[in-house]
């Protein structure tokens, strides 16, 4: 009795509990999956604002007067009168060559000029004895004519004499050298008591400062953004172009800005490249011939621009896109067209529209149509859009 009651107890539990397995296997089919929560995206709202995009070319300066100083006459150089690299003003001396071989020549030649002019005096005084005999017929025309002949010799040489005595007098005063114009003197070349040969032996050489001519290259397509931004043809009215900025060697921005005043007629053929010249104020001399700078101009202004980040930008077979997320905050692809970079920002000519949010982190968690959970982020804008692009500074040590 107690054995039956208690295999009934256990067959009563054992059913019980199959029952409530049925039951949750049952709930466990009829039960629908769950859909993930949208990913989240990080977005920005774009908005049109003043651009202005610059290019950048490698450039050297020079000097608008170069003036290889070399002397017109031969001789011994006697001294140097001016300190290596110093400033000189036009017509201070430079050089002195040994004067005394030309002084010499220049007592010879007035010395023959005195003699040619007393022979001068000589014949016309025969020529005019001549010609009161003449009139008398008392001296034969052959000896008129001789005197004639004589008077007009005379006269002949005193000229060559007064030309010689000149030309002496010329070499004498090219013996000391004088600075042509206001400039820096590069280091002399030659020493006291070398010889110097004229028209072939370079002293040293005179550059001027102020202004400071800045020369670069740039290419076809280069030049026809440049011929944009000046809006008239090359060479038409340049002093009207717009400034060009100048960086230097260090990073930093130089403090004056350039104008152009040349461009090239013709693109050369070997490089495809047009050459351009920037006239730069020097007054402090910063700028010395020869130096490499950068020259920056704009190339493109936009007041109303629209710039999204680069990150945000994909771009397949030279087509560019961006995820834009829409009002049911659904992403969908959008085409952009952008030729310029600012930065790390792309500029948008076409494509989007102000208020666009576009997606600029988490592009890989999404697909076009899909669901996501936009987040309005604030980009800072390291790169302004109007102003010359920052100088990068140098790194020390």
């Amino acid at each position: 009795m107690t054995n039956t009651y208690g295999l009934g107890r256990v067959g009563g539990w054992a059913l019980v509990l199959g029952l409530a397995s049925v039951a949750l296997s049952g709930c466990k089919g009829n039960a629908q999956p769950q859909a993930p929560p949208p990913p989240e995206v990080s977005v920005i709202e774009v908005k049109p604002g003043p651009v202005t995009v610059y290019n950048e070319y490698v450039a050297q300066t020079q000097a608008p007067d170069t003036i290889e100083i070399r002397s017109q006459v031969t001789g011994l150089l006697e001294r140097q009168a001016f300190a290596d690299g110093a400033r000189v003003k036009k017509g201070d001396v430079l050089y002195v060559i040994d004067q005394r071989p030309f002084q010499a020549q220049l007592a010879q030649a007035k010395a023959s000029l005195a003699q040619a002019e007393a022979n001068l005096v000589n014949a016309k005084q025969n020529l005019a004895r001549n010609s009161r005999l003449i009139a008398q017929k008392a001296v034969s025309q052959q000896d008129y004519d001789t005197a004639v002949a004589q008077e007009r010799s005379s006269t002949a040489l005193v000229e060559a004499q007064r030309a010689l005595l000149r030309n002496v007098e010329l070499n004498l005063e090219f013996a000391t050298i004088r600075a042509s114009r206001d400039g820096f003197m590069s280091s002399s070349q030659v020493k006291s008591g070398s010889l110097i040969t004229a028209q072939q032996t370079l002293l040293t050489t005179l550059y001027s400062s102020d202004p400071m001519w800045v020369n670069f290259s740039i290419s076809e397509d280069r030049f026809l953004e440049l011929q944009k931004t000046l809006k008239r043809p090359p060479g038409d009215r340049p002093d009207l172009a717009p400034p060009f900025h100048i960086r230097l060697a260090d990073g930093t921005d130089y403090t004056f800005p350039g104008k152009l005043n040349f461009i090239d007629a013709t693109i050369d053929q070997k490089s495809g490249t047009l050459q351009v010249r920037v006239s730069v104020p020097n007054p402090d001399r910063v700028l010395r011939p020869g130096l490499f700078v950068r020259v920056i101009v704009a190339a493109f202004e936009n007041p109303s621009a629209i710039r999204v980040p680069q990150q945000a930008v994909q771009e397949l077979q030279g087509l560019k896109s961006v995820y834009v997320v829409d009002a049911e905050s659904k992403a969908e692809t959008r085409q952009i067209v952008a030729s310029y970079r600012l930065g790390n920002d792309w500029v948008v000519d076409t494509g989007l529209k102000p208020g666009d949010r576009v997606v600029i982190e988490g592009i890989g968690k999404i697909r076009p149509g899909a669901p996501v959970k936009p987040v309005v982020t604030a980009v800072v804008d390291s790169h302004p859009g109007t102003g010359p692009p920052p100088a990068t500074p140098k790194k020390k040590g």
